[in-house]
C-alpha cells in the first residue's frame, strides 16, 4: 500500500484500492448507514480544513505535544518492561499508525532496539483482517504480536479484537494505546481523555490515506483489506511535522501516571444513552478523538462538553468544528471524558 511514510517507518498490509471507491457527502453516508450498509463499504469525503480551523489544529499541535509525547514515552516503557525487545507492533490502521510510528522512534532512541512495525486493519462488526494476520503469523511468533491503536471511546474495537483473536492460538489480545479515559487496558500512556494532536485531522496527519474498506467487490478472499491513497493532498500533508512536532517533546524519563477512575467509559456513555434517548450506543462517540471524528466525518446532533473543561484549549479544534458546523454545544457532567458526541438519528430529523 502506498502511503506518504517512510517503508522503515511501517509496512501497511493493506490493499491499495485508489479510484475504486467514490466519496460520499456526510449526509447522504449517514443515511446508508443508520439504513443497514456498513460503514466499511463507503468512504467519507476528507475534510478539506478552513485557514481557522488548521489554526486551531497548529495550536493544538504546540500545547499539546509534550503531554502526548510523556504519554508515548510511557507507553514505549511499560511496552518494553511487559513485552520484551522482540516485540512486534502492529498498529490499528489509520489511527493507530502514527502512534506505532512514535512508539517505534522512542523505543529506538531510548532501548537502542528496531522493532518491526506493521500496520492492519479490524473494523467494527467485520474483524480484524485475518489475511494480514497469517501473513505476520507466518514470520513472526504469535506472542511478539501487539496491537497499538491511538485512543480508547468506549472500547468497541478492544472488544471486537478479543473475540477474533481468540481464533489465533498465542496472539494476546492486549492493546497498547496512548490515551485510555474507558479504563479498560492497563497498557497505557495516559487514563486521561487527553488530546492527541493527531485525532484533529484525517489522512493528512495518517500517511495520505483513508480510513479502511471492505467490500466482496474489490477485496477478495486473499486480498488485505483496502485502503485509498490521497495523492492528490501531497501538498496538505502534515504526517511527518506531526510526528517531528512529538518526537521533540521525547523525554527519556517521563514520570508515572497512577490516576484511578471508578467504573467504566461504557458505564457512562449507557447513562447518556438513557439521558438523552439514544437506543444505539454507536452514536454516542466520547472522548476527544471520537468527538473530533465525529465532526469531520458523521452528521453530528450535538456536542457534550464537560463544564470544567469548557474554556479548556485541547478543545478549541472541537468548538471550531462545531461551530463552522452549525452543531449545537452543551454542559454536561462527564467524568470520564472531556467531551462526547452524539450522532442524528435521521430517521428523527
Amino acid at each position: 500500500m502506498r502511503s506518504s511514510y517512510q517503508e522503515d517507518d511501517v509496512i501497511l498490509l493493506l490493499k491499495d484500492i485508489t479510484g475504486m471507491v467514490e466519496p460520499l457527502p456526510a449526509k447522504e453516508r449517514e443515511k446508508r448507514i443508520q439504513a443497514g450498509v456498513h460503514y466499511c463499504e463507503m468512504l467519507p469525503l476528507e475534510y478539506i480544513p478552513t485557514d481557522a480551523y488548521m489554526e486551531a489544529y497548529r495550536e493544538a499541535l504546540s500545547i499539546y505535544s509534550l503531554p502526548t509525547a510523556l504519554a508515548i514515552g510511557r507507553l514505549a516503557d511499560r511496552i518494553i518492561e511487559q513485552r520484551g525487545r522482540e516485540v512486534v507492533l502492529v498498529s490499528l490502521a489509520r489511527a493507530g499508525t502514527p502512534i506505532g510510528i512514535l512508539v517505534k522512534h522512542y523505543i529506538r532512541k531510548k532501548y537502542h532496539v528496531e522493532v518491526p512495525h506493521y500496520s492492519i486493519s479490524i473494523i467494527r462488526g467485520r474483524g480484524i483482517d485475518r489475511v494480514a494476520m497469517e501473513y505476520l503469523l507466518k514470520k513472526y511468533q504469535a506472542r511478539r504480536l501487539l496491537f497499538l491503536d491511538g485512543w480508547i471511546g468506549k472500547g468497541a474495537i478492544l472488544n471486537e479484537l478479543k473475540k477474533e483473536i481468540a481464533l489465533f492460538e498465542g496472539v494476546s489480545s492486549e492493546i497498547a494505546v496512548v490515551a485510555d479515559p474507558a479504563n479498560v487496558t492497563k497498557l497505557c500512556g495516559t487514563h486521561e481523555d487527553i488530546l492527541i494532536p493527531s485525532s484533529c485531522l484525517n489522512c493528512t496527519v495518517s500517511g495520505l490515506i483513508s480510513r479502511t474498506v471492505l467490500r466482496d467487490d474489490i477485496i477478495g478472499e486473499k486480498d488485505f483489506h483496502g485502503a485509498v491513497f490521497y495523492e492528490e493532498l501531497s501538498q496538505e500533508d502534515r504526517s511527518y511535522e506531526f510526528i517531528r512536532s512529538i518526537e521533540r517533546q521525547f523525554q527519556m524519563e517521563n514520570g508515572t501516571e497512577e490516576q484511578n477512575i471508578e467504573g467504566s467509559g461504557l458505564e457512562e456513555v449507557q447513562e447518556l444513552a438513557s439521558q438523552y434517548h439514544v437506543t444505539d450506543l454507536n452514536l454516542i462517540k466520547p472522548g476527544i478523538g471520537e468527538t473530533t471524528r465525529v465532526l469531520l466525518r458523521r452528521m453530528p446532533w450535538k456536542i457534550l462538553i464537560d463544564e470544567r473543561f469548557r474554556n479548556d484549549r485541547s478543545l478549541n479544534h472541537i468548538l471550531r468544528l462545531a461551530e463552522e458546523k452549525h452543531v449545537p454545544v452543551e454542559a454536561y457532567p462527564l467524568h470520564h471524558y472531556r467531551c462526547c458526541g452524539i450522532i442524528q438519528k435521521l430517521a428523527d430529523t
